[in-house]
């Protein structure tokens, strides 16, 4: 596949490196091997993720990253040969793509499906409810929505009237897109976001964004997978 990098848990004094790692994983992905028709795209891959880690994976076109993000997701047409994965020591395999999305797994797709006249706060709202009802919470009523979602943006310094275009945004520009991204995460609350090649087609400026987005949102109870081809998006994190 490439490269795993994996940066501290957020909190992480070094002197208490043995109290982190006692803690149970956010996601393990054990020995895991998948196919697509007749070809295995992923051969045994092995990867731990820690409350408060971010993980860079990078490798060619074609190396099994994307298949990776799609697998954990529970996007159909991949056919598990071989080992499991976990989250928060569930068989996250067992689970259907809606009840991976309730636990807490989030994946912020590199090419999202376009939803033609749905506004972005219409999809987030909807989205958000059902993971609350799925969860036993309480659905949002609408202004507890509407204040979460302008304090979450106003941090993520997302204009307002992003919140109100179609769900695609085709129309704004990369670094507006991205961080609308980490919009829909953050107010998801969810515990593990995976980007896949979000930082795909950006200039520096808005490199910067996605790298600022990762860097507000990290936390000792969230963690972050970042597919990437670019090394400078992990020297934007660390800076």
């Amino acid at each position: 596949m490439g490269h795993v990098l994996r940066d501290a848990p957020v909190g992480a004094p070094q002197d208490e490196g043995k109290k982190w790692k006692n803690k149970m994983s956010l996601l393990e992905v054990k020995d895991l091997k998948v196919r697509v028709e007749d070809r295995e795209i992923l051969h045994g891959l092995t990867l731990t993720v820690n409350p408060g880690e971010v993980h860079a994976i990078m490798g060619p076109n074609g190396s099994g990253k994307s298949t990776l993000c799609h697998v954990i997701a529970g996007k159909p047409g991949y056919e598990v040969t071989g080992g499991e994965i976990l989250f928060r020591g569930e068989d996250l395999l067992e689970m259907a793509p809606d009840e991976r999305a309730a636990k807490g797994v989030f994946l912020a797709f590199q090419y999202p499906v376009e939803i033609p006249g749905v506004a972005t706060m219409t999809f987030l709202r909807t989205a958000l409810n059902a993971q609350r009802k799925a969860r036993g919470e309480s659905e949002y009523s609408t202004p507890d929505f509407l204040k979460k979602v302008r304090e979450v943006a106003k941090s993520l310094n997302i204009p307002q009237d992003m919140l109100q275009a179609a769900a695609s945004m085709s129309a704004f520009p990369a670094a507006r897109r991205s961080a609308t991204r980490f919009c829909r995460w953050r107010c998801s609350s969810r515990a593990v976001c995976i980007l896949d090649e979000m930082d795909s087609g950006l200039d520096i400026d808005a490199l910067r964004v996605a790298a600022d987005g990762v860097n507000a949102l990290r936390s000792p109870d969230r963690a972050m997978v970042v597919i990437t081809h670019y090394q400078r998006l992990l020297e934007l994190h660390r800076a």
